[in-house]
This record gives C-alpha cells, structure tokens and sequence, in this order.
C-alpha cells in the first residue's frame, strides 16, 4: 500500500538494496557488479518482476470498455450557431429563466396555466439539455457508436413520454404549481 501511495518509497528501498549489492566486501568473482562504478549501479533499479508490478496494482487488468480504434486525424465540424455560442447562451438563459418561473407562481398567490406551461416547458428543456451533456460527456461516439445511439434515443423517447405526462397533468388534473402546493401543505 505504501508502494502505491508513495511510489518513492518502494524506489528508496530497492535503491539501498542495490546500494548495499554495489558497496559490498565479496570478491568479485561471486559479485561481478563491484567492478562497475557505483553510478552504474544505482542508476539501474535492481527489482525483481513482482515488486514492479506490486508498486502498480494489486489485482489483474480488466478492460471496463472496448479497445479504442486505431488513432485517426480529428475533423474539424463545420461552425454551426446552433452548436456554438448560441447554443450555449439558449442554456444559461433557460437555467436562470427556471428561477423566477419557480418563484412567480408561488409568491404571486395566482394559479396561471399559462404561467404553469411555461414553467413545464422550461423544466422539461432544462432536463433534456442537462441529460444530453451527460450522454456526450460520459458516453464518447468513437468508442460505443451503438450505445451512444441507444442512449440518444432513448433521451429523446423520455423527453417526448415526461413531455406529454406534464401536457396531461395540467390539463386534465390540477396542474404543476397547485399539485406542488398541496404536496407542501399534505
């Protein structure tokens, strides 16, 4: 363990070993490394395989995802605002519109279902923006192209069921604000 956390550690040891090796009184017929100047030997760290694959890891290797493909030029993509700059402005305004959509309904004391559809609209936006950089961050296209795929789907599948149960619960039952104010009050 102290291997691990202080690799120099292990380095030492081995070093004085090999220092203990080097400076010793044997003939050299049963000691050949006395005849080489110190520097020589020290500057070779004398360690038998197991302690060098100790310092590393303690357990065998599993490889958690595919091989990566063979290194390839990186394309550069064709600048899209939609992708870019406005992209990233259409996130922040969403997210620090959610803080007074949040507030309004409760402070004002009115129960608006336009003021409702607009607070679902954005929760509902805010989530799939949010979600979609979970994806592209952890789940890279190179590596697990079919995966990436799935889960791609599979977001824009919850994002439209979630969408329709928002549009269903403010219609035809009492609505987000008021079903979150007797949720409160229970």
């Amino acid at each position: 363990m102290a291997s691990i956390v202080r690799p120099t550690l292990l380095r030492q040891s081995c070093l004085k070993a090999a220092s203990k090796h080097a400076f010793s009184t044997k003939p050299a017929a049963t000691f050949p490394a006395i005849n080489r100047p110190a520097a020589s030997v020290l500057s070779k760290q004398v360690m038998p395989g197991s302690m060098r694959v100790a310092a590393f890891h303690a357990s065998g290797r599993k490889l958690i995802l595919p091989p990566l493909p063979p290194n390839e030029a990186a394309k550069v993509p064709e600048p899209s605002p939609s992708h870019g700059s406005y992209h990233w402005t259409f996130e922040r305004l969403v997210s620090v519109g959610l803080v007074p959509l949040t507030i309004a309904p409760f402070a004002a004391g009115s129960l608006n279902p336009l003021t409702d559809a607009i607070l679902c609209g954005a929760i509902l936006i805010h989530s799939h923006i949010g979600f979609e950089s979970i994806i592209t961050d952890y789940i890279p296209r190179k590596r697990l192209p079919k995966t990436r795929k799935l889960f791609d789907w599979g977001l824009k599948l919850a994002t439209v069921v979630v969408g329709v149960g928002l549009y269903e619960f403010e219609t035809n039952d009492v609505g987000l604000t008021e079903g979150i104010k007797k949720i409160w009050t229970a």
